[in-house]
């Protein structure tokens, strides 16, 4: 049913339509309203034969999802930031264990210093888990992704999580059709679990693993994820035949058959690059954009057919690995081995920093001549850091960088106040 409705609102109906049986759930913004939403569909009966569990930590909700669907129930949670770090252990069992928990990650950057605001270091933290990871673009598929990762989950008895920018579409109000029970219904199996607990039929799960077997064990949760690289498009085009819409897949090339320029990007940033790539190409530029769905597992060889052949491709991502730099263009990288290419680095974005299209024009206009560096943060102020690391060397006890980082903008800030003030008062 098409609704207008906040990305949040969107989700809980579309896991609803899902039938979990149990929800664990512990608020941590940006995610809070996805569970307090399915919270309210349980209490009103809207969402029935569901076990709704208010826990004391989301280390207790991926716990609880772990022993749900141990028991051979649909389990879902959600997540995001530090709340996804605390639960890390039980992270990777869900997935040692092959359980087929789906979980949203309203992703947001993770401190110190503090920052609520939306980035891509929580699930970029959690690359090596052993979960599947999906990014969506918009709230429409996000709301797709959910149907599709209970349907990709439980044929693999592999868990997924499903990404989606913290506040930009978790707290987004926009058109959305919201997928109905009764379509989902025809397009997700009852849940049919590969492992149970059965008191009549006693197996062990998760016991001691030797060094003799453990190396297959974990080989077979890389087996499944290349699995999924077959699976995921199989069932996006199920999802199309029932649903009409296209979402989902492994990649989603914008405008590049002809590009000597791709932008290659994950998540709701793509609406931008997509619009600067739209004003570009009107003056004649060949640029494109590369759209990636599936992060894990990483589609090495749909990326290496798009970008092959490239003149150069940009990754813009949304974390980085400190001490080396680009995440995701490590990946691209790794795709094109053994071709030549030319690839950058532009790391945007992070703790909720605007990207904008004025920023990303005077970024590409650079690039395009090939006249930036391989690794580029988009808008900063390096004389801020230059300040503070100038402090560091002159006095030892420097203070926390972080505010004094702050404090110096706000002189800056302050200084420009007074000499406005000053100017104003000389034209008098």
């Amino acid at each position: 049913m098409l609704e207008q409705i906040e990305g949040s609102q969107a989700i809980a109906k579309s896991v609803a339509a899902c039938r979990p049986e149990v929800v664990a759930a512990y608020p941590i913004s940006p995610q809070t309203h996805i569970v307090e939403a399915l919270s309210a569909l349980v209490k009103s009966g809207k969402l029935e034969h569901c076990e709704y569990v208010n826990v004391e930590s989301e280390f207790s909700a991926m716990s609880a999802c772990i022993g749900a669907s141990a028991a051979g129930g649909r389990a879902y949670t959600a997540t995001a930031s530090q709340g996804l770090l605390y639960m890390v252990e039980a992270v990777y069992n869900a997935s040692g264990l092959g359980f087929p928990i789906v979980m949203t990650v309203a992703n947001r950057a993770i401190g110190a210093p503090i920052n609520i605001w939306n980035d891509h270091t929580d699930a970029m933290s959690q690359r090596d888990s052993g979960w599947l990871q999906l990014y969506a673009e918009n709230n429409q598929e996000a709301a797709d992704l959910h149907v599709q990762a209970f349907r990709i989950a439980e044929e693999l008895s592999l868990p997924v999580m499903v990404c989606m920018d913290g506040f930009i579409l978790t707290h987004a109000v926009e058109q959305v059709d919201v997928p109905e029970t009764e379509q989902v219904d025809k397009f997700l199996p009852p849940y049919e679990p590969r492992q149970v607990l059965d008191p009549l039929d006693p197996v062990s799960i998760g016991a001691m693993v030797g060094p003799e077997a453990f190396m297959e064990v974990r080989y077979l949760a890389h087996e499944k994820q290349l699995q999924a690289l077959e699976l995921i498009p199989q069932v996006q085009e199920e999802f199309k035949a029932i649903f009409g819409r296209d979402s989902g897949g492994l990649v989603r090339p914008y405008k590049c058959e002809d590009a000597e320029t791709i932008v290659v990007a994950l998540g709701s940033v793509l609406g931008t690059v997509k619009d600067v790539v739209d004003e570009r190409r009107a003056r004649g530029e060949k640029i494109g954009v590369l759209g990636i769905t599936s992060f894990r597992p990483f589609p090495t060889e749909a990326v290496r057919e798009v970008l092959e052949g490239v003149k150069r491709f940009v990754v813009l991502e949304k974390a980085f690995s400190v001490g080396i730099g680009g995440i995701v263009s490590a990946h691209c990288r790794a795709a094109l081995q053994g071709t030549e290419f030319v690839c950058y680095e532009l790391i945007a974005g992070l703790g909720g920093r605007n990207i904008t299209g004025a920023s990303l024009h005077r970024y590409f206009d650079e690039a395009v001549a090939d006249k930036v560096e391989p690794t580029t943060f988009l808008d900063l102020d390096r004389s801020l850091v230059e300040q503070e690391l100038e402090r560091e060397a002159n006095t030892r006890r420097s203070g926390a960088p972080a505010e004094n980082i702050i404090r110096d903008m706000q002189d800056r800030v302050n200084a420009r106040m007074d000499l406005e003030v000053s100017k104003k008062a000389d034209r008098r």
